[in-house]
């Protein structure tokens, strides 16, 4: 103890506090220079198709590099937040001594070079043994204990950060960093380097109240968070209210640990997992063509997940920042291979609500929603056989529908600025289906409008069930959309188009199934409008045959 009491009396902390500065500016640098591989190499290389054995060798290749460089961002950040976090501890044992030491000296003691406090001599030391003087010199030296284990605490303490500290140092592996499993030896440091920072998983909220869980993140400081996100990234990519910025940090990190697993297994690789590591490697290429393109065009990973097809969220455009905001979701037969389609879809839909919106597509974001286990068919999805695997009853719609009010719920906890997000919910299929699940139960989507394309139906029987105005409820259906056709009405809920179930009419102009999102057509036109928060346009040949006459509410704003 001696000796460690006196360094840390005079412990001068200006090159541990250096230190700690130069990790986290390398740690900056190294994902400054990720993202720079993406954006400058990568990106541009995707947005090329660059294609070949050439190709696949040198994607591969980027890929791995690219991970190194966040696993070396992450261990760099990881020793700035325990040299960091050691530096703050022990200036708090410091303070700590050197308060017990000026108490003990107030109090008449002294401390001694080695720590030890003297007791105070009140009286002649040849009286102590005197009863009549005995009570003033133990009356003197009342707090003498205390300041003695005051001083003991506080060397302990600072004792053991440092060797708490030295042990975590220890165990970040540098020998990861050219190792493409080293994303996840990473995060397993993190997780034990935020331990020793008071970050645990206990800490985490449970993902119940988006609200809360905004709260809770706009509660912590900037070094809380980068733990929690190298810590436990994959509790964080799903949690709803999250910054959406945050979701696809969180997610990216992720999705490159699980590409490289896959990778390292390649060879051994069954029938479902070599489908998903196809599919997220698709999606990555996605994620990594959008690199390059304009800010209100990046693409962001709000969730995915490895369960049944593999799911998905993927959003064009910030919905934290978008005064129009659209959240779509697919439906029979849409998995995780298909959200290279779905992207292409929001990038329409934000271009068609962006002609009509003040800055153009900037004032957008457009949602891909498919976090829930859409049914497939056997069959085509413009044919009339439509009687397989689930389509026929509510009960994928209704599990997906609660996920999907916890997201909109989320959406609206995590937007920025004062003015809420205009937010448009649009469902295609069975997506309509889970649209109206999702809207019928709970609270509702909380929705402005609703918008839905080849619906078999919406779980319910009228408009007025659902919790958003049937006045801004549409509802589209090309005259030769089988599904529309065939299935509405059967089993889902009633028709959506038939007048007395109290929906507006959406005109369309294109044709079949999956035509909605045709190139010029108004039916993708009036989409835009919608999102954009205009009424769409009502010209065409003919009204629904019993469409009835009715005043519809008053436009809100038209062009």
């Amino acid at each position: 103890m001696p000796e460690l009491f006196a360094q840390l009396l005079r412990q001068d902390f200006a090159e541990l506090e250096a230190a700690a500065r130069s990790w986290r500016l390398l740690a900056d640098k190294l994902g400054d220079t990720q993202a720079d591989s993406g954006k400058y190499v990568s990106g541009p290389l995707h947005r090329d198709r660059w294609a070949g054995v050439g190709a696949d060798y040198g994607f591969a290749a980027l890929e791995a590099t690219e991970s190194k460089l966040g696993t070396g961002r992450i261990n760099a950040h990881l020793i700035h937040a325990v040299l960091d976090g050691l530096n703050t501890r022990m200036q708090e044992s410091q303070r700590k001594l050197r308060n017990a030491v000026a108490d003990a000296e107030k109090a008449g003691h002294t401390v001694r070079a080695d720590g030890w406090v003297e007791p105070v001599e009140a009286v002649d030391p040849k009286y102590h043994n005197d009863p009549d003087h005995q009570g003033v010199q133990q009356r003197a030296n009342v707090g003498l204990g205390g300041y003695r284990a005051r001083i003991e605490a506080a060397v302990k303490e600072a004792s053991t950060v440092c060797t708490n500290a030295a042990e975590l140092l220890h165990q970040i592996d540098p020998f990861d960093l050219d190792k493409r499993y080293g994303g996840d030896h990473a995060r397993e440091d993190a997780v034990r380097v935020g331990e020793f920072l008071g970050v645990d998983r206990k800490n985490l909220p449970d993902g119940k109240d988006p609200k809360r869980t905004a709260a809770w993140w706009a509660g912590l400081d900037d070094g809380k968070r980068d733990m929690f996100l190298a810590a436990f990234p994959e509790r964080l990519g799903t949690l709803d209210g999250l910054p959406t910025t945050v979701r696809d940090s969180a997610n990216r990190t992720t999705l490159d640990i699980q590409l490289n697993d896959y990778a390292l297994r390649e060879g051994s690789l069954g029938h479902h997992d070599r489908y998903l590591y196809q599919s997220l490697s698709a999606l990555k290429e996605k994620l990594d063509a959008a690199d390059v393109v304009p800010p209100q065009k990046r693409l962001y990973l709000l969730k995915y997940g490895l369960t049944k097809d593999g799911t998905a969220v993927v959003s064009v455009g910030n919905p934290d920042t978008a005064k129009d905001t659209a959240v779509f979701v697919p439906g029979t037969s849409h998995q995780l291979d298909s959200m290279g389609g779905d992207i292409d879809r929001m990038n329409k839909l934000q271009n068609a609500a962006g002609k009509r919106t003040p800055n153009g597509a900037s004032d957008v974001a457009a949602v891909v929603w498919l976090d829930y286990d859409a049914p497939e068919l056997d069959t085509d999805p413009g044919s009339a056989d439509l009687s397989v695997l689930g389509i026929s009853t509510d009960e994928r719609a209704q599990s997906g529908g609660a996920k999907l009010r916890d997201f909109t719920r989320g959406l609206r906890a995590a937007h920025q600025g004062d003015q809420a997000t205009h937010l448009t919910v649009l469902g295609h299929s069975y997506g309509s289906t889970t649209v109206g699940a999702a809207d019928a139960g709970g609270s509702g989507l909380g929705a402005d409008d609703v918008v839905v394309m080849g619906s078999p139906g919406l779980t319910v029987s009228r408009a007025d069930q659902l919790h958003t105005d049937p006045g801004h409820l549409w509802v589209g259906a090309a005259k030769d959309d089988k599904v529309s056709e065939f299935a509405s009405g059967l089993s889902l809920g009633v028709d959506p188009k038939v007048a007395w179930f109290g929906a507006r009419q959406m005109y369309v102009d294109t044709h079949g199934h999956s035509g909605y999102w045709d190139d010029g057509s108004q039916s993708l036109a009036n989409q835009g409008r919608v999102i954009a928060g205009l009424n769409p346009e009502t010209r065409g040949p003919e009204p629904w045959p019993d469409q009835p006459s009715y005043s519809p509410p008053a436009p809100r704003r038209w062009l």
